[in-house]
């Protein structure tokens, strides 16, 4: 992140209160052009684990998609998913969670 709040190699805002349609059309492009769109959403660890090689490249895939969205996000933001595994889940609960209270 610079300090202009925007995000470094990405060439968008971070995600804040009032960008996330943006930030969410974004990078769900981003995570399928870099080929990180599958973990996301999907709990393939328990498939996986079953065989070694597949749940090491998931675990890959996996850490690479939760880097970059982090990476994506205000500190405000980041506030709300620093113990959470599942990003893409709750960050859009909580932005429906604070549409419908703005509405």
């Amino acid at each position: 992140m610079d300090s202009s709040g925007r995000v470094i190699g990405f060439n968008m805002e971070l995600l804040n209160q009032s960008n996330y349609k943006v930030w969410k059309t974004y990078m769900e492009s981003y995570l399928i052009r870099e080929d990180r769109w599958e973990v996301v959403g999907r709990d393939d660890t328990i498939a996986s684990e079953n065989n070694v090689e597949a749940f090491k490249q998931w675990r890959q895939k996996n850490a690479k998609a939760e880097f970059s969205l982090k990476r994506s996000i205000s500190n405000e933001m980041f506030e709300h998913i620093i113990r959470c595994h599942e990003i893409w889940q709750n960050f859009d609960r909580l932005f429906k969670m604070w549409i419908a209270c703005n509405f």
